[in-house]
Parts: C-alpha cells; sequence; structure tokens
C-alpha cells in the first residue's frame, strides 16, 4: 500500500453513519429559519403606565371609545407622576388633553368591550420619555445596572428550550417593556446563530472563556437567565408556571415562585406577570448590592503605572484614534455638558454624535490623538465610570457630567 492510500483510506461505514446521525440529530433541534427568533417589539424608551379601567357612556361606539381613550391618558398621567414622584395619586396635577396629545406615544389595548354606546375597556398608555421628563420633574439619569445579556429558558415537557425555537416565553420577553426596569437588558432575536451560541445548554456550561466570547460578541457584561418550567394539568386546563430567576455564569437564583394560569389562553398574561416579578427580583438585587458581576468575567491586562500627565504629554506625537463611547443622555442639559466635557478634554481632536436617544444611552464617535488605552486613562482622571465594550468604552457619572 503506498502513502497516498494509506493517508487517504475510506472511513468504515459504521462510523460515517454515526457522524451523520449526530449531525442530522444536531440540524433537527433547530427550526427554519423562518420559525425561529422574536424580535423585541419595543426598543424605545418610553414611559408605560398599564392597568388602566375606563367605562365610558356615549352616543355611539366611537365617542365611547374615544372618551374611553381620552379617560385612559388622563388617568395614566396622574399613575405615572405619583409612581415617578412617590406621592398619592390625588396629588398629581392634571393637564389639559392638547398637552397629554403632545406627550403621549400609544395605546395599548389589554382587554376591551365595544357596545352600542358604552365602552368598557383595560388599557395601558405609553409616555413620550422625553417629552414627559421636564413636566414629571425626572432629573439626572436613574441608577442602571451593567449590560445584562438575557437568555430565557422555558421547561416544557422535561425539555429545556431556549432560542432553538420560538417558544411563549421568549415572545414574553420580547413583549416586555425594559425602559421602565433599572436593569439594562440585552435582548437578542433568536436568528443567525443565535441559536448556536446562547443555547439552553450554554446557560448551565460554567466555563468562563466561552462566556467571556459571547459577553463582548453581544455587547454586554453579566448574564441573566430567567427561568420557567411549565406544567399543564390536562388538555385546555390550568396551567401551572414555576419560575427561577437566575444571574451569572454560575446560574445563582435570585428568587423562584409560582403562577397559575386558568388555561392556555391565559398563558401569556401570566408569562407577563412573571417577567414583572423577576424584573422586581433583579431590580431589589440591585439595590441592595448582590447584582455585582463575576470578576472571571472580566479579562484585565496587567499594566504599569504610568502618570496620566506623561501619557498625555504623548498625545501629539501619537497618531489619532476613533472611539466609540456610549452615556446615558436622559435629556438635553445632560446631553450638552457631556458633549462639552468630551471636547475639553486633552487629546480629543473631534466629538460626533452616531446615535442620538434622548432618555436612552447615546452613541458618541471621539476623534482622540492617542491610543485608546489613553483615553481611557483621561477619563478615569477625571472621575468617569468606565466598562469596556466591544470597540470602545460605556461611562457613566453619579452627578452631572463634567465641566469642560
Amino acid at each position: 500500500m503506498n502513502l497516498a492510500q494509506r493517508l487517504f483510506r475510506p472511513l468504515p461505514l459504521s462510523i460515517l453513519c454515526v457522524a451523520l446521525f449526530a449531525a442530522a440529530l444536531a440540524f433537527a433541534q433547530l427550526e427554519r429559519p423562518d420559525e425561529r427568533g422574536v424580535p423585541p417589539i419595543d426598543g424605545s424608551g418610553s414611559f408605560e403606565v398599564d392597568g388602566i379601567k375606563v367605562d365610558i357612556a356615549a352616543r355611539s361606539a366611537d365617542q365611547a371609545r374615544n372618551g374611553g381613550w381620552r379617560e385612559a391618558q388622563r388617568k395614566g398621567w396622574k399613575m405615572l407622576w405619583a409612581r415617578v414622584n412617590g406621592k398619592p395619586v390625588e396629588n398629581a396635577p392634571g393637564l389639559p388633553d392638547s398637552t397629554l396629545d403632545s406627550i403621549s406615544g400609544g395605546i395599548v389595548v389589554e382587554e376591551e368591550h365595544v357596545g352600542p354606546n358604552r365602552y368598557v375597556a383595560t388599557l395601558g398608555v405609553l409616555f413620550d420619555r422625553a417629552r414627559a421628563g421636564e413636566l414629571l420633574g425626572v432629573k439626572g439619569a436613574m441608577q442602571r445596572s451593567a449590560p445584562m445579556l438575557v437568555i430565557p429558558v422555558e421547561w416544557s415537557g422535561a425539555t429545556p428550550i431556549s432560542f432553538e425555537r420560538r417558544s411563549e416565553w421568549q415572545k414574553a420577553w420580547a413583549r416586555f417593556r425594559t425602559a421602565n426596569s433599572p436593569i439594562d437588558y440585552v435582548r437578542v432575536s433568536g436568528t443567525g446563530v443565535d441559536p448556536v451560541l446562547l443555547n439552553a445548554a450554554q446557560s448551565r456550561r460554567p466555563g468562563r472563556g466561552w462566556w467571556r466570547m459571547l459577553l463582548d460578541q453581544y455587547g454586554a457584561a453579566d448574564i441573566v437567565v430567567p427561568e420557567v418550567t411549565l406544567f399543564r394539568q390536562w388538555p385546555g386546563g390550568p396551567v401551572i408556571g414555576k419560575f427561577v430567576a437566575r444571574h451569572g455564569p454560575d446560574a445563582a437564583v435570585i428568587d423562584s415562585f409560582t403562577l397559575t394560569a386558568d388555561n392556555g389562553d391565559a398563558l401569556p398574561a401570566m408569562l407577563d406577570r412573571g417577567i414583572d416579578r423577576i424584573d422586581r427580583a433583579y431590580t431589589r438585587a440591585l439595590r441592595e448590592g448582590g447584582f455585582r458581576a463575576d470578576k472571571s468575567l472580566v479579562v484585565e491586562a496587567p499594566a504599569a503605572e504610568v502618570p496620566i500627565d506623561d501619557v498625555l504629554a504623548e498625545m501629539a506625537s501619537a497618531a489619532t484614534s476613533t472611539i466609540t463611547v456610549q452615556a446615558e443622555t436622559p435629556d438635553p442639559a445632560i446631553l450638552r455638558g457631556l458633549e462639552t466635557g468630551l471636547r475639553g478634554m486633552t487629546g480629543v481632536t473631534g466629538v460626533q454624535t452616531a446615535s442620538l436617544a434622548l432618555g436612552g444611552t447615546s452613541v458618541f464617535r471621539i476623534g482622540f490623538s492617542g491610543p485608546p488605552a489613553a483615553f481611557r486613562e483621561a477619563l478615569a482622571a477625571r472621575g468617569w465610570q468606565i466598562e469596556d465594550i466591544a470597540g470602545g468604552f460605556r461611562i457613566r457619572r453619579g452627578g452631572s457630567p463634567p465641566a469642560p
């Protein structure tokens, strides 16, 4: 037998069959591309007030509906004002309907019954964060967590599902409006390579190297794994959901509880209630200081102690870098102060707003005469809290942005 025959001998038939079966089994676990993925429905920074009950009578069904929506705006504004300021609803100031129309972003119909001259419904109202912020007296940015990659896992019939196929749990997380939460959730759509990288098995994998790669890939700093296990009593009967809020690569349990739906039609509403309780559990952990990221997820290269003045002195001869910076901009005053502070830093040659989001997180492109490491040192010297993200930094400050 010559060398070529020894190197290219055919595989035994049994080994080839096993390999083909394993590949087919792995592919079969994934649904077709058009049956996977649920993109987040709401990515805006709107304030949401839900559970508003209205009962309006009028001469026609259309007049009753319009009157119900206006009444929902009035009640929703007072409920939002009371929630933000921590005071009773009775103390909330009233606003004219023209002003409410200008700050209202939409009506969410949770349940409605329309008659010939009567409208009974449970509604939700979305208020534009930028326009309503000044009327609410909101100043500065609220406390926010580090970006948290969300991997929702649903157990149904003893089988865990994440993004391998569409599930009611994934749909519920896509419906959840994250603007009202201090947790910075990073939600993925579940398309492309998401089902392969963020499958149910990954939520139990302890290896830090793979987790660090995923966090860098999706621009996050930590992980949350909300789980639900569904028990169906009989076809068309009650559905019991056991919820567990997990955090970190070791899946530490933050909270657990059980909810019940009367039947399959009530399942989405039960899952929505479960997400609200999980979000409150994560928020409570954040405020109590128990929501810290695992240090093993952050790779910090050892650096020599170099005075910042020496670094800045060498910037003139260094090549210019373009650095991406993310920062929270709750209102125009914070935005202007932030841009002024960045332009006033030594070595900065230009500040360009790549993505403006009043009431959310804006993205800036900074021209800097020096390496990104020197820009990071300059930010730290001015009191900014810095997080490394893919291609740049995310900065936060407890008070107002630095003066020029």
